[in-house]
């Protein structure tokens, strides 16, 4: 059973998604602001956190902040800001899925199954990957960059798993983020172009001119160990 903690203000909704996330055998946690939340992130350790944006003590970006830095739990941000900016902020963040209000209950249902495999699953078909530069053990989710520890989230580690199954092979955009993020996915674009933004600041010597994680523009990406 995984747990869940749903962090949002609304008590209706807050209710709605308990009721669906226990009758689909999650145990659930929740939280009304953000204080709270990271409180009970750090004392529960979910699986999952289902985080809205608008908290009337914190901003749901300032909350995520700060659950990364010491956490890599999935989180999927749920905001009625539309713009892609606030979308490209979350990711930017560490978020890991990014969903529009109002929502089909059931949608959500169906990231939250793709979050906790994806938190899961990590790791599981991959050893380690090194060379002179940086050291990927999949399997411990660890890695060091010029002898640095360095974190990535779940998301990040996906990605770089997907991409390692065949080291120097192209992977299709396309393909990329149904693998990443699930079937639904195929035209989110602009999700690649931040994880590999955020993976390159990690990796790379030279971030602006990257060595492992190239992108071939309107096809895909690829990563050169």
């Amino acid at each position: 059973m995984s747990r869940v903690l749903v962090v949002d203000d609304d008590p209706r909704l807050q209710r709605t998604l308990s009721i669906a996330l226990r009758a689909h055998s999650h145990e659930v946690l929740t939280a009304a602001d953000g204080r709270t939340a990271l409180q009970v992130a750090a004392e529960d350790e979910p699986d999952v956190v289902i985080l809205d944006l608008g908290l009337p003590d914190l901003d749901g970006t300032e909350v995520l902040s700060r659950l990364r830095q010491t956490s890599a739990v999935p989180v999927i941000v749920l905001s009625a800001r539309h713009e892609s900016e606030d979308k490209v902020e979350a990711l930017d963040l560490g978020a890991d899925d990014f969903v529009t209000k109002p929502f089909g209950v059931e949608e959500l249902l169906a990231r939250v199954r793709a979050a906790v495999r994806r938190g899961g699953d990590l790791g599981r078909s991959l050893g380690v990957l090194e060379n002179d530069h940086f050291r990927l053990d999949f399997s411990e989710r660890r890695a060091r960059v010029d002898g640095a520890d360095v974190r990535f989230t779940p998301t990040e580690w996906r990605v770089l798993e997907t991409l390692c199954r065949e080291p120097g092979h192209l992977v299709s955009q396309q393909d990329l983020l149904r693998s990443v993020w699930g079937p639904s996915y195929g035209r989110e674009s602009n999700y690649l172009r931040v994880y590999a933004n955020q993976l390159r600041r990690k990796l790379e010597p030279d971030p602006a001119h990257p060595q492992h994680l190239l992108t071939e523009p309107g096809l895909g990406y690829r990563f050169v160990p």
